[in-house]
């Protein structure tokens, strides 16, 4: 375990550069101290590797050197065999590279474990895109793929909810998310961090002027904190619900967190079998629209703001289908509701008494 710890280090060092022992020690799942340790263990093998004090330093080995050992575990192999699967790759221009790189390393491999590489694609499939979504394939993915491998400048038109805006940005990643493609981004002499999605992306130029890339820029790690900052901040409206067992079924299938809640006597009894419930929304006129969509399986109790915008929606949606005429059907004359009421009246009415 420490041997193979002692090697991932180092590869991890020579792949990134400089690298800070907390970065280190958050890769490899232990402490700081253990990580110090490592590396001076390391030092006394003959690693050339040094250390730098300061906010930028780091551990990084000596210029221009790097290991021979190329040794590859099984699981990594097969590890490796899953990240090459060839729709991402071709997406981005890459199809037959990935495919030559794909037979150069099973050739490489081991006899015994090459049958078990060509099962990997045989046995198991992934497909990124959600249920009922269509696959989303920007118009300026390989030139945006392109900007990124070289670290140059983008000028980008692009489409957000608050309107069309120009940039020019600094792109340092591309990330696969749901099927839909997105660029990590900062825009020029800025610090700051965004995302973009590249489907809103309307025009783009490529400046050909070259930045500097942050030094330690973790992509996983960034989006990770992006994602989460978004999750928050977009979902801050809490609702008070009352769902059934079959709408927590249709909650559970569409992946919408809830939050268990002790049963409250507000408003009504609760039915049996129904379930106290807290679900985060975005706002109050999209939560109404998302929860229409489970209709009588899900009630709202609060606030009270949410229940009136569901059912201003529920009248416009009966306005609508009132004054629309039932396709299909065959209308019935104007004079058939007055002979069914006489009808029924007669029907209903008392025999006559009759004296003998």
């Amino acid at each position: 375990m420490k041997a193979s710890r002692l090697l991932s280090i180092l590869m991890l060092l020579q792949a990134r550069g400089c690298v800070t022992a907390a970065a280190l020690a958050q890769a490899m799942e232990v402490s700081q101290r253990t990580i110090l340790r490592d590396i001076d263990q390391l030092s006394a093998a003959g690693v050339p590797l040094w250390g730098e004090r300061g906010r930028q330093g780091g551990f990084q080995l000596r210029e221009g050197w790097s290991t021979q050992l190329t040794g590859m575990t099984e699981p990594e192999a097969n590890a490796l065999l899953l990240a090459g699967l060839p729709g991402p790759a071709t997406e981005l221009g890459l199809g037959a590279a990935a495919a030559s790189a794909r037979l150069k390393m099973v050739a490489s491999l081991p006899s015994g474990w090459r049958a078990q590489a060509g099962q990997v694609g045989e046995r198991l499939h992934i497909d990124p895109v959600d249920w009922y979504r269509a696959h989303d394939t920007p118009k300026f993915l390989r030139e945006v793929a392109d900007a990124v491998w070289h670290a140059r400048r983008l000028s980008v038109r692009y489409e957000s909810w608050r309107g069309t805006a120009q940039r020019e940005l600094e792109p340092l990643g591309l990330v696969l998310k749901a099927g839909a493609w997105y660029l990590v981004a900062r825009t020029a002499g800025q610090h700051a961090l965004r995302t973009y999605r590249l489907a809103s992306l309307l025009e783009l130029k490529t400046s050909g002027r070259s930045f500097r890339r942050p030094r330690g820029f973790d992509l996983a790690l960034s989006w990770r904190e992006s994602a989460a900052r978004f999750e928050s901040e977009l979902r801050r409206l809490q609702a008070r619900i009352r769902v059934s067992p079959r709408g927590l079924t249709w909650l559970n299938n569409a992946r919408i967190p809830v939050v268990a809640l002790p049963a409250t006597g507000a408003k009504a009894p609760a039915r049996p079998g129904w379930h106290e419930r807290s679900v985060a929304l975005e706002s109050i006129e999209h939560g109404a629209r998302q929860l229409l969509g489970f209709g009588a399986e899900i009630e709202v109790v609060e606030p009270a703001e949410l229940r009136a915008e569901l059912r201003r929606q529920l009248a416009q949606v009966t306005t609508l289908y009132e004054d629309a005429p039932d396709v299909g059907r065959a209308p019935r004359s104007p004079a058939a509701p007055e002979r069914d009421t006489r009808r029924s009246r007669a029907a209903r009415a008392p025999a006559p008494c009759t004296s003998r």
